[in-house]
C-alpha cells in the first residue's frame, strides 16, 4: 500500500494505479494476534500503529476497547498534519473483510487464517516458505545471499547428535519459527546447547548459527509493486537482547545489494505489500564492511508503521521506540510543546496508540539527534 506516498519519499517512486490512477481504497485489518508471541504487552491493541498509514478513503479495523481514546489520536493527527481515515469498524475479526470484496485488503501478516479468508495460494506459499528461518537459510546459500554460518535442524531432537567439534561457541539456538526473540538462546558450550534444546519440543525444527559480532543490525524494507520489489527504507535497530526496541533512520548503511536477490524472487513467487530483511553490518579495522542477512520477515514490522509516518510527513531524520507510562489514556499525556511541529519538522508523533490502556506508547521522535535526546528526556518525565 506504500504506492499512497508518491514523491513523498526519497526512494525510489511507486506505481500508482487503482481508481483513475489513484490508489485503490483500503481495507487495514492489522490486528497481530493471529502471528504474536504470547506475553507482549498490550499485543491485543496493536491493531492502532496502522492507523497513521493510511488515507482519508480507506477503512481501518480496530479494537472495540480502542474507542475512547479515538478523539484524543485524531486530533494529535490533524494538529501535527497526519491525514487518516475516520473509517472505522469497531472490530479485528477477519470475516469483516470477506464483507469488503470491493475494497483491497492489507493484512500484517499472511498467515493460514487470512488465507481462508482472501484466498491467495501463491502469497501464502511464499510467506509460509520464508517465515521459517531454516527455509530462509536454504534459499540464501541458493540465490547467493550471504548469511551466517548457520546448521539447520528439522527436529530439536537431533541437535543432541551434532559434533561439539563443529560449532564455535558462543552462538546461537534458534527456534526455525519465532517472533518478538522468542524461542532464541545464546548459548556459551556445549552442555547449554544441549540444555537449551530440550526447552524446545523434540519436534520443533531449530537452527544452531554462528554469533555475529556488531553493534549494527539493519532493517531494510520492500514492497512488491507490479510485480517488482521496490526499495522502501533502510532502518538501524535499537535492540535488548534479541527483542526488536526500536528503529533509527538514517541508517549508517544501506546494502540493498545484499538481498535484492531475495527480495525479487519472493515478489516473483507470489509476495505482496511489505516486508523486510534483518541484516548485520559486520566492520573491521581495515577492511570494508560485511554484510550478512540474518531472516527476513515476510511481512509487516515495528519499523513500517513510522516508515509510513515519515514518508507521508516528508521527515528525514527520526528514531522510534516503546516507552512506558503510569498513564492510562492519551488524553492524559501533555505533549503540548513537545508534539510535532511540521514547520521546523521536529517533535513527537503517536505511533502505536492502542497499548496506551496497558501503560505503553510507541512515539516518534522526528529531528536530529541533540534535537531528539532533549525530546525524549522531556518524555520520560511527562509519561511518568
Amino acid at each position: 500500500m506504500w504506492h499512497h506516498y508518491l514523491n513523498l519519499s526519497p526512494t525510489p517512486a511507486k506505481m500508482v494505479h487503482g481508481r483513475s490512477g489513484l490508489p485503490p481504497r483500503t481495507l487495514y485489518n492489522h490486528d497481530i494476534m493471529h502471528c504474536t508471541a504470547e506475553g507482549v504487552s498490550g499485543n491485543e491493541f496493536y491493531s492502532a500503529r496502522a492507523l497513521g498509514m493510511t488515507l482519508p478513503d480507506d477503512i481501518i479495523q480496530l479494537s472495540p476497547h480502542l474507542k475512547p481514546e479515538w478523539p484524543a489520536i485524531t486530533a494529535h493527527y490533524e494538529r501535527i498534519g497526519l491525514t487518516h481515515t475516520r473509517d472505522v469498524i469497531w472490530s479485528t475479526t477477519l470475516e469483516h473483510v470477506a464483507l469488503h470484496p470491493d475494497i483491497e485488503p492489507s493484512v500484517f501478516f499472511f498467515g493460514e487464517n487470512e488465507h481462508s479468508t482472501c484466498r491467495n495460494q501463491r502469497w501464502f506459499e511464499v510467506v509460509d516458505r520464508i517465515n521459517s528461518k531454516n527455509n530462509f537459510i536454504a534459499l540464501a546459500h541458493e540465490l547467493g545471499v550471504p548469511v551466517p554460518e548457520t546448521y539447520c535442524f528439522d527436529h530439536a531432537g537431533l541437535v543432541a547428535t551434532v559434533n561439539r567439534e563443529e560449532i564455535a561457541f558462543p552462538c546461537y539456538l534458534k527456534a526455525a519459527i519465532s517472533v518478538s526473540g522468542v524461542g532464541i538462546y545464546r548459548v556459551e558450550n556445549h552442555n547449554e546447547l544441549l540444555e537449551k534444546a530440550a526447552l524446545f519440543d523434540a519436534d520443533t525444527p531449530v537452527q544452531i548459527q554462528e554469533e555475529v559480532i556488531t553493534n549494527c543490525f539493519l532493517n531494510m524494507q520492500y514492497e512488491a509493486t507490479e510485480g517488482r520489489a521496490e526499495r522502501l527504507l533502510t532502518t538501524q535497530q535499537i535492540l535488548d537482547g534479541n527483542a526488536h526496541q526500536g528503529n533509527i533512520y538514517p541508517a549508517r548503511a544501506e546494502p540493498w545489494e545484499t538481498v535484492e536477490p531475495m527480495a525479487q524472487w519472493m515478489v516473483k513467487q507470489g509476495m505482496r505489500e511489505v516486508f523486510a530483511f534483518d541484516v548485520a553490518v559486520i566492520e573491521e579495522t581495515g577492511k570494508p564492511p560485511r554484510y550478512l542477512a540474518i531472516e527476513c520477515n515476510p511481512r509487516y514490522n515495528g519499523a513500517s508503521y513510522p516508515t509510513a509516518i515519515a514518508l507521508k510527513l516528508d521527515i528525514h531524520e527520526w528514531e522510534v521506540k516503546y516507552f512506558r507510562t503510569r498513564r492510562r489514556s492519551l488524553s492524559s499525556i501533555d505533549l503540548s510543546d513537545l508534539e510535532y511541529n511540521p514547520e521546523t519538522g521536529e517533535g513527537v508523533i503517536i505511533v502505536n496508540w492502542g497499548p496506551i490502556l496497558v501503560g505503553k506508547l510507541m512515539l516518534m521522535l522526528a529531528g536530529p539527534s541533540q534535537v531528539r535526546r532533549q525530546l525524549e528526556s522531556d518524555l520520560v518525565r511527562r509519561l511518568w
